[in-house]
């Protein structure tokens, strides 16, 4: 008789690296009666769909033999024109050769992550920080290191010490409407941090799926703007936010030899990003106007902030505190230090509604009086009836 023997066990990085705990909460919510405002999801009713099927009818009916087949890894010419344009019109100057149509700019993250880490290099992030962002660093084996933050985001004096003490490979930075948190970092800031990476040779790893979305207040230049990070500052964008999710396109815009090395990595990942999509896509922003579009978007998800932000008051207990962004998804708030909003969540979802402990999000100490809640999914009337619903769990 034949002995059956167990499979080989998985690698140490998939075992050691946990799930979301975003995603498991959404799983938990998705009954129809929840209100969440635990997800970071575009409100899907402002989708342009009619838009987007134009655009998809037009480049089946055109060109379908172009768009149903295999294309290059570097993405589709008209599309990264589009974007360089954008980009360019937003002034920061980028050619189409500058950028790679990456699978969603959490692709783009990966890709970066796979040219620059080895195992054990030291990574530093904003403390909290994307929890993605940890999760990938986590597969890549990198060490990673929290660098203090405050209202306005990392601390440069800390950052500085951090980077002398670490010799880190990298930073990651959300620098406009933070997830979890929303904060935005001011120009001073992008400026210092920028001057540390110059004066030690760092790269910086600029995530902005949510500049597009400011409703308030004047945009901040990016750090790849600033002359002293130009040549060491990868920016990451995305159509998730901006256009539609479920597209899964996203751009990275870096220097030539990182991107180039980006180029390589991702030919060995999935070839290519969808031909059909970025066809789309690109023909997308040529017919319709996406400038139009985000105004709508803006608007509407500036009312249900301030519905967020009118409610709060009566729906977390008193010692409570909480930021007011200027655009973005989230809001970031804090119970008074006793209370712990993981323990709460149950009782939350007791009563249909829902939000992320803000302990996750952190790759140092976590401070578990922290929560992060989102205001784009829900009208203000279902956002009103949310927060009763969390007074009641919390009272």
């Amino acid at each position: 008789m034949t002995t059956r023997s167990e499979p080989p066990a998985l690698a140490r990085r998939a075992a050691s690296v946990a799930a979301s705990p975003v995603r498991e909460i959404l799983a938990l919510t998705a009954r129809p009666e929840m209100i969440s405002f635990a997800g970071g999801l575009p409100a899907p009713e402002l989708f342009d769909a009619s838009g987007i099927r134009a655009a998809y009818d037009s480049v089946l009916t055109q060109s379908p033999h172009r768009v149903l087949q295999y294309s290059v890894t570097e993405g589709d010419p008209a599309l990264r024109a589009a974007v360089a344009d954008r980009l360019t019109a937003r002034r920061l100057p980028t050619g189409p050769d500058d950028l790679l149509v990456t699978t969603g700019s959490q692709q783009g993250l990966t890709l970066v992550t796979t040219a620059l880490l080895e195992p054990g290099d030291a990574v530093l992030v904003e403390d909290p920080t994307y929890l993605a962002a940890l999760q990938t660093f986590g597969f890549a084996g990198a060490r990673v290191v929290p660098v203090p933050t405050d209202d306005d985001g990392v601390d440069p004096a800390a950052l500085a010490e951090l980077v002398v003490r670490e010799r880190p490979k990298l930073l990651y930075l959300v620098p406009n409407f933070q997830n979890p948190t929303g904060r935005t970092l001011p120009l001073a800031r992008r400026r210092a941090v920028a001057e540390v990476a110059e004066r030690h040779g760092l790269w910086i790893v600029e995530d902005d799926p949510y500049g597009e979305l400011r409703f308030g207040g004047e945009p901040v230049p990016w750090i790849a703007s600033l002359d002293a990070a130009a040549d060491r500052t990868v920016l990451l964008g995305s159509f998730s936010k901006i256009v539609a999710p479920g597209l899964r396109l996203g751009w990275l815009r870096a220097p030539a030899a990182l991107r180039r090395a980006c180029v390589i990595a991702k030919q060995a990942t999935d070839l290519h990003t969808s031909t059909v999509d970025q066809a789309a896509a690109a023909r997308y922003l040529v017919d319709a106007d996406l400038d139009a579009h985000l105004e709508r978007v803006r608007a509407a998800y500036r009312t249900r902030r301030d519905a967020l932000l009118g409610g709060l008051p009566d729906a977390l207990p008193p010692g409570s505190s909480w930021n007011r962004p200027e655009g973005g998804m989230f809001l970031w708030a804090r119970l008074p230090a006793e209370l712990d909003a993981t323990a709460l969540l149950p009782r939350a979802v007791e009563q249909g509604v829902a939000y992320v402990p803000g302990a996750p999000f952190f790759a140092g100490p976590a401070d578990r009086s922290s929560l992060r809640l989102s205001f784009t999914t829900h009208g203000p009337e279902e956002i009103e009836e949310g927060l009763r619903r969390l007074a009641k769990a919390f009272g």
